[in-house]
């Protein structure tokens, strides 16, 4: 994978087997030769984030790896980076979708994909910010379960997550987001509930250990119908 470096680590999520995960070495790389990530309007300071390994994305992985497998359920996973969580729930048989807008975590979904031994598995390009009706290469459809991690990092991103949702969320349905206390909470919550949605807040607190850091945060979780 030229211009960047990668390294590959074993994950242990609690009620799956361990993972091969293949992320960046470092937060300090960047590459984009093509251009494809300023067309996204990802800057470079921005650009690693999908390829490293969050604590929020392994605390949504393991809620998602406790929750039963239901036969035609549609689950995506919103702002995926790595998409942990969406492996987990392929490895454990649900209908998984993951999404994301950075050009290159399609291909790093595909190589974790291979070095877990694992079928191929539903990707789409996520841009929030797209109302017009999806292409062949993007999210399409409705989703009963939707989830994301550490999604609510700028203002402006959490009003368009709200309308993405909108646009792929039946009436009858579920989202998840796990957030380390990002100040945008309260605007998400307000977009969320102008879409007739409830919230059960619960908050994450969890003191360090020899292998995780100490974590504060919230999993949001959101049902209407």
């Amino acid at each position: 994978m030229p211009g960047y470096l990668t390294k590959n680590e074993s994950i242990a999520v609690t009620g799956v087997a361990q993972l091969q995960i293949r992320s960046l070495l470092d937060h300090q790389q960047f590459s984009d030769p093509q251009g494809d990530a300023e067309r996204a309007g990802i800057s470079s300071a921005a650009w690693p984030i999908f390829g490293l390994l969050w604590p929020s994305g392994l605390l949504l992985a393991e809620r998602l790896a406790l929750r039963p497998v239901t036969a035609g359920e549609r689950i995506l996973e919103v702002g995926c980076g790595l998409a942990l969580a969406s492996l987990v729930g392929h490895r454990r048989g649900a209908d998984m979708t993951a999404s994301d807008c950075h050009p290159l975590a399609g291909a790093f979904l595909t190589e974790n994909l291979r070095i877990n031994g694992l079928p191929p598995m539903k990707y789409g390009v996520g841009n929030w910010a797209d109302a017009t009706p999806p292409g062949p290469l993007q999210v399409q459809g409705l989703f009963g379960l939707i989830i994301g991690s550490d999604v609510l990092y700028e203002r402006t991103a959490s009003q368009l997550l709200a309308g993405f949702i909108g646009r792929h969320a039946p009436l009858q349905s579920e989202v998840w987001i796990v957030d380390p206390n990002r100040s945008n909470r309260a605007a998400f919550g307000h977009r969320m509930q102008d879409l007739g949605y409830a919230l059960s807040d619960e908050r994450i607190h969890s003191t360090a250990t020899l292998t995780r850091a100490a974590y504060r945060g919230h999993c949001l979780v959101y049902r209407r119908g």
